[in-house]
């Protein structure tokens, strides 16, 4: 009787000490871990405690069954659920990023709220019933969860098992993995100058066709346009186009371009991608179908490094070895009937190359916000308010609210920061220096601008 009480105290007191042990060690992880903002726990709440170290052989073999197998074989069975269930009494909610890359492409309702019970056990709380992929996502995103170790394993044989063209671009890199998702489309892999070659996915245009304004005669005057001006040439690029291409590959004013439009983020961009360093081809810009962030993800078809297409950096393959930083040229987003005014002798993209198609984005789609994960956002503007961003000579990121910029230099206002002056331009707004030199401003949504630049000014007004 003696030694079966010692026993049972023994085994109270080996559990009392296991649970104060992980008590501290939650705790320090609290202490350790940069604080969230205000606004982030405001509206997704505390963020689970996070382990750290490599995942057991057991959970690791779990992931291997429930992620990749199921993918390689295309079926979801018994072994399956035995996995999930055993990654759900885990309790490392890193496993979650995996759970929300496999979710982007089941399309079984069944499933999705399986992984989603399971998503909920490892974050502890119980995420939406509906939009499980998003809701997941944007918890993930907003708390920082570190991914999983061996994260891009388990990522790129869940992507390219769906898209094999994708083999070459999930490498590692200076690209942050959890944050790439699908864009509902397929590569765009074709080489260059292919315009007119058909392909299943959004197809950018290479050395497109241009005529004068007067013959434009298909564009209104209130019809957004994207207008680059290069050496003294100018070119107009319609936003109904660049909403089916989203990509250009152009020569203006003797120097090459690479335009991404992202229609999920309203920035229109423009890329000079000629004088490189010796050894290094042009880079051809193409569309990749994966986003980050609601942020288009573009890729150079000829040696498959990824860019940020919001900051111009190479950041995989041998372009990022390279250390290849792409410089910009403003963009100044108007209407066609003022920009052709200010620049009578400017080109724009001929009407066939929107391929028939003609609608606008802007007012519908996202009329209720990003309709793909972004996180928490920047509360200091709406989400998709229209800013003015630019770079400063010290590196520093500035927003300008376009709207109160508009109506100041209007009104005659002067409107800087650092070397930055704003100037009205054609009927937009573009950022120069105290000499007139172009700074590569464009306009973006202020939630894609701040995300990609957390640590940005925005002034006052």
């Amino acid at each position: 009787m003696v030694s079966a009480l010692n026993l049972k105290f023994r085994l109270l007191f080996v559990a009392l000490l296991v649970t104060l042990t992980l008590l501290w060690s939650n705790a320090l992880r609290a202490q350790n871990a940069t604080p969230l903002p205000d606004y982030v726990t405001q509206q997704f709440g505390q963020p689970p405690a996070i382990p750290k170290g490599p995942l057991s052989p057991e959970i690791q073999a779990a992931v291997e069954t429930a992620f990749i197998e199921s993918m390689t074989q295309s079926t979801w069975g018994d072994d399956q659920d035995a996995a999930l269930d055993t990654i759900s009494k885990s309790n490392d909610p890193r496993i979650a990023w995996i759970i929300s890359d496999l979710m982007r492409f089941v399309s079984s309702r069944s499933l999705n709220s399986t992984l989603n019970d399971t998503a909920s056990k490892l974050l502890g709380k119980q995420l939406p019933d509906l939009n499980h992929w998003e809701g997941l996502t944007d918890h993930l995103i907003a708390w920082d969860i570190p991914a999983p170790p061996q994260y891009l394993q388990a990522k790129r044989a869940i992507f390219t098992n769906v898209v094999p063209g994708w083999d070459k671009i999930f490498v590692e890199g200076d690209i942050d993995w959890r944050h790439v998702s699908w864009g509902g489309v397929l590569i765009d892999d074709r080489q260059y100058d292919t315009t007119d070659e058909l392909c299943n996915c959004i197809p950018a245009a290479d050395n497109p066709e241009v005529s004068s304004a007067a013959d434009a005669t298909w564009l209104k005057d209130e019809d957004i346009v994207f207008g680059v001006g290069v050496n003294g040439e100018f070119r107009a690029y319609p936003r109904r186009i660049m909403e089916v291409r989203e990509m250009v590959n152009d020569t203006l004013g003797g120097r090459n371009l690479g335009i991404p439009y992202c229609t999920l983020c309203g920035a229109a961009q423009a890329y000079f991608t000629d004088q490189m360093p010796a050894g290094v081809e042009r880079p051809v810009l193409r569309t990749s179908g994966l986003l980050i962030r609601s942020n288009k993800v573009m890729y150079d078809v000829n040696t498959f490094s990824v860019f940020d297409t919001f900051l111009g950096s190479a950041v995989t393959g041998p372009l990022h070895k390279k250390g290849i930083k792409l410089k910009q040229a403003s963009v100044v987003t108007t209407d066609w009937g003022t920009w052709k005014k200010a620049h009578p002798e400017t080109t724009v993209l001929v009407e066939s190359l929107a391929l028939g198609r003609d609608f606008d984005f802007r007012n519908g789609r996202d009329a209720n916000g990003p309709i793909f994960p972004v996180g928490n956002v920047d509360p200091r503007l709406p989400v998709h308010e229209d800013i003015i961003g630019v770079l400063t000579a010290s590196g520093k990121p500035v927003a300008f609210q376009r709207s109160k910029a508009f109506v100041a230099l209007k009104n005659g206002g002067q409107i800087s920061y650092e070397n930055v002056r704003l100037k009205l331009d054609a009927g937009g707004i573009k950022a120069v220096d105290a000499s007139g030199g172009d700074l590569g401003s464009h306009q973006a949504f202020w939630f894609a601008w701040s995300q990609f630049h957390p640590e940005t000014v925005l002034w006052p007004g």
